[in-house]
């Protein structure tokens, strides 16, 4: 009970900026919320605290510890092919259970058999997820792999966007957020832990990261090449952000459906769970029934943060978007989407799961402090790039790119852990806050600016960018590490060399 206090406490001082910030808003005139709307909001608030306390407890009792669990019981066997077939099968499995991915492939429908699309997405990240063992077991650089297939990626969107198809280029790159969810995230960073721990090399840090970063790249892959096949001119119908009146009602119906779709992807973790404990784990029942409780813990408080999100937040995220671009000048717009996604990325449940492992993982060098001081950054400035795209109406090409290009570049030049987590944050980073909140704001402010015509060329991609900009501000406290230690040896050798001078001098 202290922990779950703990967690909630953690959680409440997590999401209570963002509600300020919207109870804040509401008292100026630039906006009319209803009363309903704010109730609604509030329980949402309300539902968002305790469901990240939740989550986060479960994700410390279940879902870390049977990814670490697997991944070292899998390595113990020393089959290389059944390491592999498990967990191509396990990512596969896992990506196509994810909810936001229906949600992707219902938007795409238009254009794209929405089946095709999610088999080829899950077909993706369990290719990515054994590129990124296969990177532990033989002991290769992240940053080589990561720069080979960001020159693919890079050339399949140049394809798309000479195919005439670039409306779909920012969903392509979105994908690649919406599949690491906050179900799959902690597993799969554990099970990195777990298998590195047996067959990685024990010199480094760095090789219990790298396995989101490297399944985010697999969707976006699979996308762009679905992309090039598909017709262009698609058309994105704006959903109904409208509170009901019926607020009891909405957040009822909205957990019911909430219910189903984390239970199949949690379920489908928990199975295999279980099929690896009756074959090699053979944990003992104490072990078995910690993790009863850390999953109960982690289905309850991830449905109850998704219900509090989806109604009460994203009716709200986009009267804010449109409020702002119709009433209120685009730089109050772009300050404020920088505002917003500071205090939002403090709010996404899995943000903590990344951090508090780094921080185990480097036995401190890397703290939970600095993480969450470089994510908000990444992800502040992510939205303000969002805005003035919104508002200029140009290519998400002219981020994704140069992004990319100085988030690789970076990479040869800071310590290996650093580019290793740095990729992992960019998928944790664009959770179901930014789908929930962030993506609901981009689309009414793209709707009072350019039209719904224009939803899918400008407002989609904001998850993108919020994957990529984390790439640099993680990157760089790399450099402002590899600068701290070089001035602390120059203190050091000038006080040896003081100390050699004045010894001369009592000498002489």
């Amino acid at each position: 009970m202290k922990e779950l206090k703990e967690k909630i406490l953690e959680a409440l001082v997590s999401a209570m900026p963002i509600t300020v910030i919207v109870y804040l808003m509401a008292l100026t005139p630039l906006f009319e919320f209803s009363r309903v709307e704010l109730i609604t909001f509030t329980a949402g608030a309300v539902l968002l605290v305790l469901g990240i306390g939740l989550f986060s407890l479960g994700a410390d009792l279940a879902m870390t510890p049977m990814g670490t669990h697997v991944g070292s019981g899998l390595s113990k066997q020393r089959k290389l092919g059944l390491l592999l077939a498990v967990c191509f099968v396990l990512g596969m499995l896992i990506t196509i259970a994810e909810p936001d991915l229906q949600v992707l492939a219902n938007q795409v429908s238009a254009v794209m058999n929405g089946t095709v699309l999610i088999y080829a997405v899950g077909i993706g990240v369990g290719a990515f997820l054994l590129v990124a063992i296969l990177r532990i077991v033989f002991r290769r650089s992240l940053s080589n792999i990561l720069m080979l297939f960001y020159m693919l990626m890079f050339a399949l969107a140049l394809m798309l966007c000479v195919n005439d198809n670039m409306d779909l280029l920012p969903m392509s790159f979105d994908s690649g957020g919406v599949t690491t969810g906050p179900i799959t995230v902690p597993f799969i960073m554990a099970l990195g832990v777990g298998i590195s721990s047996v067959l990685g090399d024990p010199r480094s840090k760095d090789n219990s990261f790298g396995l989101v970063a490297l399944c985010s790249v697999g969707p976006i892959i699979a996308v762009l090449i679905l992309g090039m096949f598909s017709s262009s001119g698609m058309v994105y119908e704006v959903p109904d952000y409208t509170v009901s009146n019926d607020i009891l009602g909405s957040f009822l119906h909205t957990a019911q459906h909430t219910c189903r779709e984390v239970a199949v992807a949690l379920g489908l973790i928990v199975a295999f769970f279980l099929i690896c404990q009756v074959t090699f784990l053979k944990l003992s029942l104490r072990h078995l029934k910690k993790i009863a409780l850390g999953v109960a813990l982690t289905y309850v408080g991830l449905v109850i943060f998704l219900t509090g999100v989806n109604v009460g937040f994203m009716p709200i995220g986009y009267k804010l978007g449109h409020s702002l671009a119709t009433s209120a000048s685009s730089g109050l717009l772009i300050g404020f989407g920088l505002i917003t996604g500071v205090l939002v990325v403090m709010a996404e449940p899995a943000i903590h799961v990344l951090n508090q492992q780094v921080d185990d993982v480097t036995g401190g060098t890397i703290t939970k402090k600095s993480m969450m001081v470089g994510l908000c950054v990444g992800v502040g400035a992510s939205i303000a790039l969002s805005m003035i795209r919104i508002v200029y109406d140009f290519s998400l090409v002219y981020y994704i790119i140069p992004g990319y290009f100085i988030s690789l570049a970076l990479s040869l030049f800071v310590p290996p852990v650093y580019t290793a987590i740095a990729f992992d944050s960019g998928g944790v980073a664009s959770g179901p806050m930014t789908s929930g909140f962030i993506l609901p704001f981009a689309v009414g402010a793209c709707v009072a600016l350019q039209g719904e015509a224009a939803v899918l060329r400008d407002a989609f991609g904001v998850v993108a960018v919020v994957a990529m900009t984390p790439l640099i501000t993680i990157q760089l406290l790399g450099f402002r590490g590899i600068i701290a230690d070089r001035m602390a040896e120059r203190r050091a050798m000038k006080r040896i060399l003081d100390a050699d001078d004045q010894q001369i001098i009592n000498f002489m």
